[in-house]
């Protein structure tokens, strides 16, 4: 990774149209880029509402290829703004055959490589086993001209075992594109226990591998489709950049449309692994466990 490197998340709502969702986006790459980013992060599947609170096979229309006519654009704008941009999209890979995908542009405007989402949820409101077919590219960091990018999507974020194959494969950073949020029916303490055990969890994945962590959420109330009842999702933002540490450096509120930034330095996860040398005492020998489902 460079000695220094300025990150930027974007927090933003995606409820709009596809063309209005990705003016945003670009806008804000562009405050990113104003800001001397070196490499900016959108939220998760940020060119259109979540379509994933029901199962609709009408929503089949929303995926496009990789590359396709959202890579094109994006490409360019990484190429003008000399800036890395990790953005997640509806992957049709093949007829019948989707994913989850962020797609990760170079400097240059190349793709610099992909990653497709491998844990996939299906719970109610997040009906995603319906529309994505587990990744198959494995936990490989991204290599860019900026450094190695352990990228994972959303549902990633709460599995250790993804964090850390990232870093032991030689991520400099980890990266979670998230759409995440609260269920109206839920109590005020049970939203702060979620948002809490969210924030958590990410943090010790910064902690267990001494490497910063960006976090980025989308925001807003959106309606589940057909719901005559006004059900839905409240998308919680509260995107996040930490250090090696588990520490935040930046981090936005649950509403507010924002570009986090901040200046990481590549010495400080060193010294920090130095100090908390957690990869050198794995005890790698009796972890064989770990690949079973269960322990009978």
């Amino acid at each position: 990774m460079k000695s220094t490197l300025t990150v930027s998340a974007v927090q933003q709502p995606c409820d709009e149209d596809r063309q209005t969702n990705l003016d945003l986006s670009i806008a804000k790459i562009h405050e990113a880029a104003a800001a001397n980013a070196d490499l900016v992060v959108l939220p998760e599947l940020h060119l259109g509402p979540y379509f994933c609170q029901n199962e609709d096979y009408n929503n089949y229309t929303l995926a496009q290829s990789i590359p396709g006519p959202t890579t094109a654009i994006l490409s360019d704008v990484a190429r003008e703004l000399g800036i890395v941009i990790v953005s997640t999209i509806f992957e049709k890979r093949a007829p019948g055959l989707y994913h989850n995908t962020a797609v990760v542009f170079d400097k240059d405007g190349s793709i610099a490589g992909k990653y497709r989402k491998m844990h996939i949820p299906d719970d109610p409101g997040f009906y995603e086993k319906y529309y994505f077919t587990p990744g198959d590219l494995g936990f490989k960091p991204i290599e860019t001209s900026i450094g190695k990018l352990g990228v994972l999507v959303c549902w990633d974020q709460w599995y250790p075992e993804a964090a850390r194959l990232m870093a032991l494969a030689g991520a400099d950073l980890l990266i979670y594109p998230t759409a995440i949020g609260w269920d109206p029916e839920d109590t005020v303490e049970e939203q702060q226990r979620q948002l809490d055990a969210w924030i958590t969890v990410q943090r010790a994945h910064a902690v267990a591998n001494g490497i910063p962590v960006i976090s980025c959420n989308r925001i807003g109330f959106e309606q589940a489709p057909n719901s005559t009842t006004g059900t839905g999702i409240n998308f919680w933002g509260n995107s996040f950049i930490a250090g090696p540490q588990g520490e935040i450096l930046t981090s936005a509120n649950d509403s507010e449309a924002k570009v986090l930034s901040y200046t990481l330095d590549s010495a400080r996860s060193e010294r920090v692994r130095q100090i908390w040398p957690f990869l050198r005492d794995r005890r790698i020998d009796e972890y064989g466990n770990l690949t079973k489902r269960f322990i009978d």
